[in-house]
């Protein structure tokens, strides 16, 4: 079988293309781009560059299932706004209360590492742009759509490098407008498109955010 080309380098490069992408409609235009961490905020930090935009990020995380903890059933953005799979669908809502509020323990605090404990930006009538380093289901970027939907932006756009083409069609019917650099037809892992896809540790999302804050203080 033969290796899998890869079209970026690593997330930085992914950043950029995606950004290029996005910048005919969106530079200049006071919007606000959202990365998921950890990956999304990588990738967000190139776009938020090339937009001359603002950077900030929503900390949403998946919702375990209590007898397989690798088996998401769903996920949680910061405000406690869920989304629920068919298979999370079906359970106990005591069990599900229990599971939402541990994540919520951990959202908490790494909105604490993140933002520094600072709310969300306004979003009110601004063009917001939610990034992430790829979709495979799309099931961690639902409650963030949700979450900036009851901010009253102008607009809600999805962005990502790469995805399939069967994620979530939630995603769809809740963003004004999905935007991807590529959708592999054998599309089966957002890494196989990275020669460069280690973890980002919460340190390496913290300085690029700190980093991105301090730029834009220098040059506004």
């Amino acid at each position: 079988m033969a290796e899998q080309t890869k079209i970026f380098v690593d997330r930085r490069e992914a950043g950029y293309e995606l950004g290029k992408l996005l910048e005919a409609d969106y530079k200049g235009k006071n919007a606000l781009v959202i990365g998921i961490p950890r990956g999304g905020v990588e990738v967000a930090y190139e776009v938020a560059r090339l937009l001359q935009a603002e950077l900030s990020v929503i900390v949403t995380k998946k919702l375990p299932h209590p007898d397989q903890p690798e088996l998401a059933i769903g996920a949680a953005a910061e405000d406690g706004t869920m989304y629920l799979s068919s298979r999370g669908k079906l359970m106990n809502e005591a069990v599900i209360d229990k599971i939402l509020q541990s994540q919520l323990q951990e959202i908490k605090s790494r909105v604490q590492r993140f933002r520094h404990g600072a709310p969300l930006p306004i979003m009110e009538n601004r063009i917001v742009i939610l990034v992430d380093d790829g979709i495979a289901t799309g099931a961690t970027l639902i409650p963030a759509i949700n979450l900036c939907r009851r901010m009253n932006p102008l607009s809600i756009v999805v962005a990502a490098p790469v995805s399939g083409r069967n994620f979530l069609k939630e995603i769809a019917s809740l963003a004004d407008e999905i935007r991807i650099v590529t959708q592999p037809d054998d599309f089966y892992a957002v890494g196989q498109v990275y020669a460069d896809f280690h973890g980002l540790s919460d340190q390496e999302v913290t300085v690029l955010l700190d980093d991105f804050a301090s730029q834009r203080l220098h040059y506004t």
